[in-house]
């Protein structure tokens, strides 16, 4: 079963994704992707999206033009879990070989 991090779980986790950052106003994370143009964030947001389906675990997310941000949280939970961390670094190794 899926349950909510822990604060300091929480922190250390954080602290391995340094580009992902605490939401004002609510217990998710997020970050903010650009590629060099629409087809190249389509493809990652793609990527993504095979990643989240087969980890039964989906973001939140918005696209313009060549900007992807994503919001993660585990909403089962009201909060972050183990899985929005290991998501975000799955996400993280796909948009460093994009």
């Amino acid at each position: 079963m899926v349950e909510r991090l822990k604060p300091e779980d929480r922190a250390a986790g954080l602290n391995t994704l340094p580009h992902w950052h605490m939401c004002d106003g609510r217990e998710a994370i997020f970050r903010s992707f650009k590629f060099k143009d629409f087809c190249e964030a389509f493809a990652f947001m793609t990527h993504v999206a095979l990643l989240a389906e087969k980890m039964n675990h989906h973001p939140e997310w918005s696209n313009v033009y060549r900007t992807v941000d994503i919001t993660l949280a585990t909403h089962d939970v009201g909060g972050l879990s183990e899985l929005d961390l290991d998501l975000a670094r799955q996400i993280d190794e796909v948009a460093s070989k994009t």
